[in-house]
């Protein structure tokens, strides 16, 4: 049976994107029957593709070569998330300066954690440009750790388990420090968070995913001029 399916998945170009969108929408269905945050379908999506590769032995650079349409995909879906930016532009032009200062800060804490883990933890140069840009959407962290001299295939796992960090934490966070300022919510979300927080932005509300989309891009330049002043902190 196993090596049957071998057979047909070998036959076929598209069997990765089917896998993929198969275990993404099993991990939705059920994330919505449990109405449980931890059951995150992007999570229990990853799970099940590991498990099914695993069991029929699979090597992932046959499924990674299956499934590049949906990494092709992945910079014109973040593209999109401007969309609702341009719905809510007088409110961006009204707190731009709060709004850039915010990223700003962020994006220079999250650099700066990962120095510190690296020091911390004793982390060599090729480890720590791994850890480095974690923060930003894989469309560009896999890219500045790979010219850093980093593993861009760990970065791009850490920034997924980043983000559904972020995604299940965010809603708590906002809580526990009293944040209710919508602006607020969406830079703090979109900046530390990436696209995967910015799901869970839109969920909270139009201004909130609208900044954290525009979070996400001004994020990401910020970190790819950032990285190689950091990176180079550590010998």
């Amino acid at each position: 049976m196993t090596e049957l399916l071998n057979g047909f998945l070998s036959g076929s170009a598209a069997w990765g994107v089917m896998l993929t969108l198969a275990a993404f929408a099993l991990g939705t269905l059920i994330n919505r029957a449990t109405g449980k945050a931890i059951f995150n379908p992007l999570l229990l999506g990853s799970i099940f593709v590991i498990i099914l590769l695993s069991m029929l032995n699979i090597p992932y650079a046959d499924y990674k070569a299956s499934a590049s349409p949906v990494n092709y995909l992945l910079l014109p879906a973040t593209i999109s998330l401007a969309i609702p930016l341009y719905e809510k532009w007088d409110l961006l032009k009204e707190n731009a300066a709060a709004i850039i200062a915010g990223i700003s800060v962020g994006t220079l804490v999250s650099l700066g954690s990962a120095l510190a883990l690296a020091l911390a933890l004793g982390l060599t140069r090729e480890q720590y440009a791994t850890l480095l840009p974690k923060s930003v959407t894989t469309a560009i962290s896999m890219d500045v750790a790979a010219e850093l001299g980093g593993i861009a295939a760990l970065t791009g796992a850490i920034v997924i388990l980043t983000g559904i960090a972020g995604n299940l934490l965010a809603e708590s966070v906002c809580k526990w420090f009293h944040i209710t300022d919508p602006i607020a919510k969406g830079v703090g979300i979109g900046t530390s968070a990436h696209a995967v927080g910015t799901s869970k932005a839109l969920q909270m509300g139009e201004v909130e995913g609208a900044m954290s989309g525009l979070s996400i891009a001004v994020a990401g330049v910020l970190t790819a001029v950032l990285c190689p002043f950091f990176v180079g902190l550590i010998h």
